[in-house]
């Protein structure tokens, strides 16, 4: 559904943030988008939406240059950003103004979305709080039915409990036939969301697999002693929390932090298990 190939993208011409980035996006998958400050995640987000522009290269989403902003894709794409814009009207005014937009909009499913997220529907935009308006734009992203959901950093805003119900509804809303890509800091957000882990570093994609692919190659264990096996370790109160090859098949929970910094700190080590 979405593919990039040798993408070159950068907001000043001798500074590219994206050097012949590659990849491609399939749907029926929810993909976890990481990286450290400045690695471009929202500006890779902006590319796929169609609000900033490449210096060269291809990206192709559901058959559509973004760049051209063209209405068949529009009305397919939901961008979802970090920080929110909203006009001071009712909430139904806003759905009235906007879901026109979204041929397939489904109105009884943001009302489902709206009393689960706990937000009366007579609300004004800007008096509500920042979570309030984050779990608005949510609801009403998901109500448009688009088929490539963008967001970034979501959960920014949200309560425990907000949240939990945020990995509740995005692992329902997923189909087949749609895309779903996140943004965040808060990797711990993540867990038991998505299937797929991308994760920028140095103007290129460090790291872009499976959780299945994940497990299947590496092993994160508690060990009380470190031997030349270990990929990467940090210390923990009985030991260390080691990122290992997984030699023996070993079955292990994902710990989306530690690979995380596994792979900004030492990628080379991990290019081998992957290539």
């Amino acid at each position: 559904m979405i593919q990039i190939d040798n993408l070159n993208f950068g907001y000043k011409k001798d500074k590219l943030l994206f050097n012949n980035m590659s990849m491609k996006l399939s749907p029926g998958h929810i993909y976890g988008l990481l990286g450290k400050n400045g690695a471009g995640k929202s500006s890779l987000l902006k590319n796929m939406a169609g609000l900033v522009y490449a210096q060269s290269g291809s990206l192709s989403v559901m058959g559509f240059d973004p760049a051209k902003r063209q209405p068949g894709l529009l009305a397919q794409i939901c961008f979802i950003p970090e920080e929110l814009y909203l006009p001071s009207v009712k909430i139904d005014s806003y759905v009235k103004a906007n879901a026109p937009f979204y041929k397939d909009f489904d109105h009884a499913y943001l009302s489902t979305l709206l009393a689960e997220f706990d937000i009366p529907a007579n609300n004004k935009l800007v008096n509500m709080s920042y979570g309030q308006k984050k779990k608005f734009v949510i609801a009403f992203g998901l109500a448009t039915q688009a088929k490539f959901i963008i967001m970034d950093e979501p959960t920014n805003g949200l309560d425990i409990p907000s949240k939990a119900q945020f990995r509740k509804i995005m692992a329902s809303a997923l189909t087949e036939e749609r895309v779903i890509i996140i943004s965040t800091h808060q990797v711990r957000d993540l867990d038991n969301l998505i299937d797929t882990i991308i994760i920028l570093d140095d103007s290129k994609v460090a790291l872009h697999a499976s959780i299945d692919q994940i497990t299947d190659k590496l092993c994160f264990k508690n060990i009380r002693n470190l031997d030349e096996t270990v990929i990467y370790s940090e210390p923990s109160l009985s030991g260390y929390n080691a990122l290992l090859p997984n030699y023996h098949q070993e079955d292990s929970r994902l710990d989306i932090e530690l690979l995380f910094n596994a792979v900004i700190t030492d990628k080379e080590k991990l290019k081998p298990i992957f290539n």
